[in-house]
């Protein structure tokens, strides 16, 4: 490993950082470095796809023309960045933009500003909201952009102002959190620079020294060009059917299934191609990062889709990954990355093929079906009239491939793939988090993420479906009601309830979170907001290691037993061995833990986080599969209740309401006043 490091990554004198902002044709929105505060307003709209001045537009060898245009070398050309083209698609599809764009401005700033942003509502019939993932927030919670957990929704025609200041770097994004509006188009990136003068990442290590001389944006995601994320929200909960026929499930090769999601198109930056049938594509424009040979560049990879996971490579262009989350790794060189919804990993790779286009692919785990977002790495010199000619790395026996990131331990023999999974990792440094000791006390939790249930099988933590408060729970406690009754919920009962675990100040938390019992079936990539955590240990479950094929479950955990001897819905898990309790659990990585705020739960598995309950306020912990989190696969953390912090000045209220007389009774007893 180390001689490929060094053939990568030859020495340098210092971390050079020369940030041209050139990110395939995204909006890019940046503060100064110099600047204390920084400004940016957000649009939130509706917006249609291929359309341009009230003209419908059509796609012709990777260029936009109106749509009644005999295409000709000759004929005017429509900016492609004046359109939303999606998977270029002929017909128009509703989406909802930021400043009318797929995705958001790119809004970059520095470690240590203060960032303003005012969101401005300006859809006819929806509230909205805008959360910031992976920024903790730290003494700011009513700008986590939550509905009725931090905020009220913004309605129609309000705005609203978050003030935060960004005392972390790395990658991450912001989107909307109210419903499915996220992968209606409501998501943008955000990139949090270190100082070049004065800042050392004291949250990353140095790592190689490398010569970095631009970086580009990735954002991957899945696109149904017929329905929006209202329809199949909907469609997931009553039936999901298609032309008059029920749609069948995907799966990965180890059988674990995938909700409900018709996949038409994979988008990067929101351009994709639509491919049909016979493997033909309507020639819609792709992202273009034009690169220069002999250089290196950061990839910064984003997924903020609904559903899949993507396996994401460059043709001829190996990765050598530095960061997870906006969390320094040890690097490693990898083939490729599966990046799940909600995860961010940057790359570095070295631009050292010759002046050709190259394919980046990012390939769905799906079996049986080549589900694909495609964009083009083109070196200066290179042809822009042409497409790409490259093809991925043959794997072999002797020369396999390296994925990181995988959501199973093993791929089928016949792949000559090896799978780096990220409990495989390590921080660069030694961390802090260590054994309870009389300072911090450990608080432990486990947390089932499942769809179990008879007749209703809802999305759930613990078999409790989340409900929100008719208030929000951080600045209106006292009008939230937030209890889940006892008589309801139990070990092999479904509620629908605020699901909420409280914890105290500095206590080191300890969360099991589990995908098991009668309701596992997906990997659930689970996101935490308000903390960074530690992922100290991962229990696969047992697989074919020829095939990859699920066998059956971990059994460090206790599910306990069913009804009538079926499948529990594990609602209650605990270790199996009992003195496992009190964080006494074999095999935690407790020196250079790799750090998060989104990881997968395998199948079957489970994963041990811990982090540190430093930053009091109300936090969610939820599935960020857009389908699950909107059925219910949500809980709230609760932490250091009495430090929370007031709410900011003439903050918004919003509540139920109800009448506390008889109204009417009340008027022809009194008359109108």
């Amino acid at each position: 490993m180390a001689m490929f490091v060094a053939r990568l990554l030859p020495l340098a004198a210092q971390l050079i950082w020369i940030i041209s902002g050139a990110s395939a044709h995204l909006t890019e929105s940046w503060c100064k470095e110099a600047e204390t505060d920084c400004h940016f307003v957000l649009v939130v709209d509706y917006g249609l796809t291929m359309m341009f001045n009230r003209d419908l537009v059509k796609a012709d060898n990777g260029r936009l023309y109106k749509y009644d245009v005999n295409v000709s070398h000759d004929a005017s050309q429509i900016p492609m960045s004046e359109v939303v083209t999606a998977d270029g698609f002929y017909e128009p599809r509703l989406v909802m933009t930021f400043n009318g764009t797929i995705p958001g401005p790119a809004l970059h700033v520095w470690r240590g500003q203060k960032v303003h942003l005012r969101v401005i509502n300006k859809m006819m019939h929806e509230t909205t909201s805008v959360h910031f993932h992976g920024v903790r927030q730290c003494g700011t919670p009513y700008s986590d952009g939550v509905p009725f957990i931090t905020q009220c929704p913004i309605l129609p025609g309000q705005s609203f102002e978050q003030r935060f200041v960004v005392d972390q770097t790395g990658s991450y994004f912001y989107h909307s959190h109210s419903g499915p509006q996220m992968t209606n188009g409501l998501y943008g990136p955000l990139v949090i620079h270190p100082r070049a003068t004065s800042d050392t990442k004291r949250d990353e290590s140095p790592g190689p020294e490398v010569d970095v001389a631009d970086e580009f944006i990735l954002m991957f995601q899945d696109w149904n060009h017929e329905w929006d994320s209202n329809l199949v929200t909907m469609k997931m909960r009553w039936g999901i059917y298609s032309r008059g026929q029920k749609y069948q499930n995907t799966q990965t090769h180890a059988g674990v299934r995938y909700s409900g999601y018709v996949f038409h198109s994979g988008l990067i930056n929101g351009r994709g191609r639509f491919y049909d049938d016979g493997g033909h594509h309507n020639e819609a424009p792709l992202s273009i990062f034009t690169v220069e040979q002999g250089k290196r560049y950061k990839l910064r990879l984003f997924n903020p889709s609904d559903i899949y996971p993507f396996r994401v490579s460059v043709d001829g262009h190996p990765f050598l990954v530095v960061s997870s989350d906006g969390e320094d790794l040890e690097p490693v060189i990898v083939e490729s990355i599966i990046v799940h919804p909600g995860e961010r990993f940057d790359v570095i790779i070295n631009c050292n093929q010759t002046r050709e286009n190259y394919w980046i692919r990012g390939q769905t785990l799906e079996v049986g079906h080549t589900h694909i977002a495609e964009a083009v790495l083109r070196y200066i010199g290179a042809s822009e009239n042409s497409e790409p000619k490259s093809t991925r790395r043959r794997c072999s026996d002797l020369d396999p491939c390296l994925v990181l990131n995988c959501p199973f331990l093993y791929y089928p023999a016949t792949a000559h793939t090896k799978c780096i999974n990220f409990d495989q990792l390590r921080a660069p440094r030694v961390n802090t988090l260590k054994q309870p000791s009389s300072s911090n006390n450990l608080v432990e939790y486990f947390l089932n993420f499942a769809f179990p249930g008879h007749t209703e099988t809802p999305g759930s933590v613990n078999g409790r479906a989340f409900v929100f408060p008719p208030a929000p729970f951080l600045s209106q406690p006292q009008d939230a009601h937030v209890q889940c009754s006892r008589d309801q919920c139990g070990d092999e009962k479904i509620c629908h309830c605020p699901h909420i675990i409280s914890y105290s100040r500095d206590d080191l938390v300890q969360l099991v979170l589990v995908n098991m019992g009668a309701g596992r079936g997906w990997d659930h990539p689970i996101h935490i907001h308000g903390h960074s955590f530690q992922v100290v240990k991962i229990g696969y479950p047992t697989y074919d290691e020829s095939s990859g094929k699920f066998i059956k479950e971990n059994q460090d955990i206790n599910c306990g037993q069913g009804e009538h001897g079926t499948e529990s819905f594990c609602n209650n898990a605990r270790w199996a061995d009992q003195t496992w309790k009190s964080g006494n659990i074999p095999g935690l990585e407790l020196t250079r833990a790799p750090a998060k705020d989104t990881i997968v739960v395998p199948s079957g598995g489970y994963v041990v986080v811990r982090f540190k309950a430093d930053n009091p306020g109300a936090w969610l912990i939820h599935c960020h599969l857009e389908l699950h989190m909107t059925d219910g696969m949500i809980a709230m953390l609760n932490e250091s209740f009495p430090l929370w912090p007031q709410p900011p000045t003439n903050f918004p209220k919003c509540n139920s309401f109800h009448y506390e007389t008889d109204y009417i009774e009340q008027l022809q007893k009194n008359g109108p006043r």
